[in-house]
């Protein structure tokens, strides 16, 4: 089983920057892609990056590349999300996500609002 815990949302202005973290438990992360979603008031929830087990690929949403950078640090098993050049439209909840022996792992999120 995977336990995977966010952090590192809060308000931002238009224009700002925030790093999101996900905190993985047990020793197979480092195995498993990783992925970010965010879900906005009233819409359903949308893929936005995501990074193979080894670092070697990422891939991202049209609309936050050249932004956002995903990483990871596997000897910590966390992730992340560097979000640079924020927009109102990227206000949502975030979610960390991995699938793992066929199963799909959420955190519970972490809230991004970005206003002036």
């Amino acid at each position: 089983q995977v336990q995977l815990v966010e952090s590192g949302g809060g308000l931002v202005q238009p224009g700002g920057s925030l790093t999101l973290s996900c905190a993985a438990s047990g020793s197979s992360f480092r195995l498993t892609n990783m992925h970010w979603y965010r879900q906005a008031p009233g819409k359903g929830r949308e893929w936005v990056a995501t990074i193979t087990s080894d670092s070697s690929s990422t891939e991202y949403k049209d609309s936050v590349k050249g932004r956002f950078t995903i990483s990871r640090d596997n000897t910590k098993n966390t992730g992340y999300l560097q979000m640079n050049s924020l927009k109102p439209e990227d206000t949502a909840v975030y979610y960390c996500n991995t699938r793992y022996r066929s199963l799909n792992y959420w955190g519970q999120g972490t809230q991004v609002t970005v206003s002036s």
